[in-house]
């Protein structure tokens, strides 16, 4: 295969991005007027080659946030990108870009989610949670992810979130639900310390119970790395990465931190619970992040969408399935992703 991309073709030709001749190589590629430099049209041509569909249709990147990428590595403010800023661009913005290091995170496809005591279905979207595993498993049948990772939902019995546990402790005074009163999808406010907003559920997924196990559909990738939450009594954690409050955290971060990952896919149940709150922690982290929506089924429609509208606000991308074997690949390379690594490099001070 070959392609007039000059990114395109590094992917056909399976270059070593780390080479010097390639960086050489894509500097004089884009440098038009020949005076060893990038001026900020050039940068807007190179981003038009960079920021393309699996079609080779460029993306809509505006001038503005190409003009927001130059200033940032123009750090000697010049007004050009000569040869060692443009290093800096190149391995902390295109190389993710192109050659993207992936993980999947498969998100609490666990029994009690999808037929047991908190089924999706039953919930107010009426969506089915078994919807997720083919989706799912196709994915890990034809994508060349990196990494994948699982996680469970693993309570113990005297869970803070379980509507039959609520009897154990105490309600804070500004809680307007009456102690006696309160029923499943309620939020209450425990006393603590802290006080704690907690919503109320049907018990579920307890450890080492039939409702804590992966739907056994589900296909488990060879080499996979497996995330607990939810293991302490007192308080929930829906999010893969944090409790609910930030007082303690799973071992995700640093399992991809270790790993090197730039790109983390999300998949699983529930859409706006631990999907939503573990994709929203990711781009927290500093992750590219990208919520597989067709491999997500949710709780609340208004609150899926409101998570929804979160992620993108945040920079983050929705994408459906048949999308994501060519972004693992670095040939559907979205500019929203782009703008975001190149504005996180700057404020990380990798430079």
């Amino acid at each position: 295969m070959s392609s007039d991309n000059f990114f395109d073709q590094l992917l056909d030709d399976e270059s070593d991005l780390k080479d010097e001749q390639v960086i050489v190589d894509c500097m004089q590629h884009f440098d038009r007027d020949g005076d060893g430099t990038l001026n900020l049209r050039e940068l807007c041509t190179l981003t038009d080659e960079l920021f393309i569909d699996e079609n080779g249709v460029a993306y809509e990147f505006p001038v503005r946030m190409c003009a927001e990428v130059f200033y940032a590595f123009d750090t000697d403010r010049d007004g050009k990108i000569n040869m060692e800023e443009f290093k800096e661009l190149w391995f902390n913005v295109i190389v993710p870009v192109i050659k993207p290091r992936t993980a999947l995170i498969a998100i609490d496809v666990q029994n009690d989610f999808i037929d047991g005591s908190l089924a999706i279905r039953n919930c107010p979207a009426g969506q089915e949670g078994y919807e997720v595993v083919p989706v799912i498993n196709d994915l890990l049948d034809t994508v060349p992810f990196n990494y994948v990772f699982y996680t469970y939902d693993w309570h113990p019995e005297d869970h803070v979130s379980f509507i039959d546990n609520v009897h154990l402790r105490n309600f804070h005074e500004s809680c307007s639900v009456p102690h006696d009163e309160a029923k499943i999808f309620d939020t209450v406010i425990f006393e603590g310390p802290p006080p704690i907003e907690q919503k109320l559920w049907p018990r579920h997924c307890v450890q080492n119970s039939w409702g804590s196990e992966l739907h056994s559909e589900l296909k488990i990738a060879d080499n996979a790395t497996f995330i607990y939450k939810g293991t302490c009594s007192d308080i929930d954690s829906y999010s893969a990465f944090w409790d609910n409050q930030k007082l303690s955290q799973t071992n995700l971060a640093e399992e991809l931190r270790s790993r090197g990952v730039t790109d983390v896919f999300v998949s699983g149940l529930a859409t706006e619970y631990c999907v939503g709150y573990t994709a929203l922690h990711a781009l927290e982290h500093g992750y590219r992040t990208i919520l597989v929506e067709d491999a997500c089924r949710g709780v609340d429609v208004k609150d899926i969408e409101e998570t929804k509208r979160k992620l993108v606000e945040r920079h983050g991308a929705i994408v459906t399935s048949d999308k994501v074997r060519n972004m693992v690949l670095g040939r559907n390379r979205r500019h929203d992703l782009g703008y975001r690594t190149a504005m996180l490099a700057v404020n990380s001070k990798k430079f």
